[in-house]
């Protein structure tokens, strides 16, 4: 009886757990479990942003592997990340945080889901390098769209700050995409993005050359 009982409240808890999620997010994930493992994987792991890169063709002659879900935030990347560990893949490209904050989540629960992530991976994949790179800048002058993730404009630039000194501490690179891809006003620069958040096509091709030589 007590094991019955132990059995229909884990259900519960993954019932619940899985509202949190897109039909898109699980769609994607299963996806990606179907595919198979390949050796030297170079992992993109992120949300729209990342998933809306051409990554095979900006980076072509290297295997590199699109595992951007749109919307995702630091739990989703947690609830999915045995399946990005498991190919022991030879290097990750993190990009994560901006939707948590949208969502209302601080900017200490962006940190210590970062931190979780980067200590799953080395855990699960000890010769993984990782880079951690930060949250893109937003432009609250383009577009009428996403209206909470603009709002947060000095959030970004703190939680950026921060990740910086996070990735020291656990011996793992940073990347500053905010600080070479925004204006005076420290937005994205009108060029990079067609809505205020998301990437051109020239945006793309920006943060292809900032990664360019790690990606090598």
């Amino acid at each position: 009886m007590k094991k019955i009982l132990v059995i229909l409240l884990l259900t519960f808890v993954n019932i619940g757990f899985a509202q949190n999620y897109s039909e898109h997010y699980y769609n994607r994930k299963a996806k990606f479990e179907k595919e198979a493992d390949t050796k030297n994987e170079i992992i993109f792991l992120g949300n729209s942003i990342t998933e809306g890169g051409k990554w095979k063709e900006l980076f072509p002659g290297k295997n590199v592997v699109n595992r951007g879900i749109s919307g995702d935030v630091t739990d989703g990347i947690l609830f999915r990340l045995d399946e990005v560990t498991a190919s022991k893949p030879k290097k990750v490209f993190l990009l994560i945080g901006t939707n948590d904050m949208a969502r209302g989540k601080s900017i200490d629960y962006v940190l210590k889901n970062t931190a979780k992530i980067i200590l799953q991976i080395k855990s699960q994949s000890e010769e993984t390098k990782i880079y951690v790179q930060s949250i893109l800048p937003i432009n609250p002058n383009v577009g009428t769209r996403f209206s909470g993730h603009k709002s947060n404009h000095q959030k970004i630039i703190e939680a950026n700050k921060r990740l910086g000194k996070l990735t020291k501490k656990l011996n793992v690179k940073f990347i500053n995409l905010h600080k070479k891809m925004r204006n005076s006003k420290k937005h994205i620069k009108l060029k990079y993005t067609y809505d205020g958040l998301h990437l051109s096509a020239e945006g793309y091709e920006k943060w292809k050359k900032i990664i360019r030589k790690d990606v090598r």
